[in-house]
């Protein structure tokens, strides 16, 4: 029997900070974020990916019957399509009308607030999950978290939130020798009350799954596509369609799990390396082969009842650099310092009950200013620094911990903050 396979793309663009000097903190007013260099850099990538992308995508779901894909769009992607590309949010709603997309929920903000704050994730993934069905017409019933993060805990969660599906990273560690390609579960357990109940408060009227399928990424063939398809230096270059068909075939097992930036079509990938003839040959082959690209929750449905193999993932693990655990945000003083100060705020934050100044502090949670903080220089220190807007670790550090001193100082006043009708997100009430 041929695998299916799952394609599955994250979209996602942070908040890129302005550069507040100590002579700004304080004062009324004050912004954090840099709104030309955000729109800059959303057009930018608008326009050398998700349009382009977006199109080639839709040709293909209307042209192939066997041919479906998976997105995460995070809030803040959305909320700065709202601000700067309608065009592009249009193009998300063009393909959601296909019927064939899968939009998957995660965290709005795209938090690491799975691991900080109970109360904020659950707020988080409610919010983001409302936001879908709002734009798109569906509700999601599979979990992405923030950078793949994954945890047996946090699956646990995630089923008691209403979902029966969640995407985690295939870690050999863990896998011990099994394959990637079959559906996994987290190992049966109760949390504790305390949490149960936060939890089911944050439900509403939606019903806790019975049970949670872990879908783990094939992150040798994801990132044949995402990092080296441009790579002369690879053995395997140059990737064509055909050959990478091949291996999926080969690889067998229940389903291929082909979990990548969205962005790595025309950003990651310029259109000169033929990253775009090779996604657009991909459908016609699986077609010619007998192979089917299906949604997470189709490969979960089409598993049905046979067992699951344990995913025992005691620690936390992610998708992010040869670690795959949390160094990538967490792996130096600074980064610890800098989320345990953010989320330390987080009562006064709710209590003072202002609209903006709760959004700024969300804002503030992104993964990203967290990973620009990063200070790996052996193998994965270029990757760290391909994507960050910054000249070094440290002034990614100096711009965040200056926007968070001023948060303290708005925290200390009595006022609220007017609400900034240039700035676009979900209501917050």
């Amino acid at each position: 029997m041929q695998p299916l396979i799952s394609l599955y793309f994250q979209v996602h663009q942070p908040y890129r900070l302005r550069d507040l000097r100590i002579t700004d903190i304080g004062k009324a007013g004050t912004k954090y974020f840099d709104a030309e260099l955000n729109r800059t850099l959303f057009r930018k990538v608008a326009e050398k990916c998700y349009l382009p992308a977006n199109k080639l995508m839709l040709s293909l779901l209307q042209k192939y019957s066997h041919f479906s894909v998976a997105y995460s769009l995070s809030g803040s992607f959305i909320d700065q399509c709202r601000d700067y590309g309608e065009d592009v949010l249009q193009s998300f709603r063009a393909l959601a009308a296909t019927g064939k997309v899968e939009f998957l929920a995660e965290t709005y903000y795209h938090s690491l607030s799975s691991l900080k704050s109970l109360p904020e994730f659950c707020e988080q993934v409610t919010l983001h999950r409302d936001t879908i069905r709002d734009l798109f017409g569906v509700d999601p019933t599979t979990f992405r978290n923030t950078e793949l993060i994954y945890s047996n805990e946090l699956a646990q969660v995630v089923r008691l939130l209403g979902f029966n599906g969640i995407l985690a990273e295939g870690v050999d560690a863990l896998l011990a020798g099994r394959s990637p390609n079959d559906p996994f579960a987290p190992p049966q357990f109760r949390l504790p009350p305390e949490k149960e109940a936060m939890i089911e408060a944050a439900c509403g009227e939606r019903e806790q799954a019975e049970e949670i399928a872990v879908l783990l990424k094939n992150y040798r063939l994801s990132d044949d596509v995402a990092f080296r398809f441009s790579d002369r230096t690879w053995v395997g270059f140059p990737l064509t369609a055909d050959r990478f068909t091949d291996w999926i075939t080969e690889a067998g097992g229940h389903s291929i799990n082909l979990f990548m930036d969205y962005e790595t079509f025309g950003e990651h990938q310029w259109k000169d390396t033929g990253v775009f003839e090779f996604l657009e040959a991909l459908p016609r082959l699986w077609e010619e082969r007998g192979l089917n690209a299906a949604t997470p929750s189709q490969v979960i449905a089409a598993w049905g009842k046979r067992d699951h193999g344990v995913f025992d993932a005691h620690a936390p693990i992610s998708w992010a650099d040869c670690e795959r655990d949390l160094s990538a945000w967490l792996g130096n003083r600074i980064q610890e310092a800098s989320v345990a100060a953010l989320y330390a705020l987080e009562h006064d934050v709710k209590e003072r009950g202002d609209a903006q100044l709760l959004q700024d502090w969300r804002r503030l949670q992104t993964s990203d200013h967290f990973y620009y903080m990063s200070t790996k220089y052996w193998s994965d220190g270029d990757v760290h620094k391909y994507f960050s807007p910054y000249d070094s670790p440290y002034e990614a550090y100096r711009r965040f911990s200056h926007a968070l001193h001023d948060l303290r100082c708005r925290l200390a006043t009595d006022e609220t903050t007017p609400s900034v009708d240039t700035v676009s997100g979900p209501s917050l009430t």
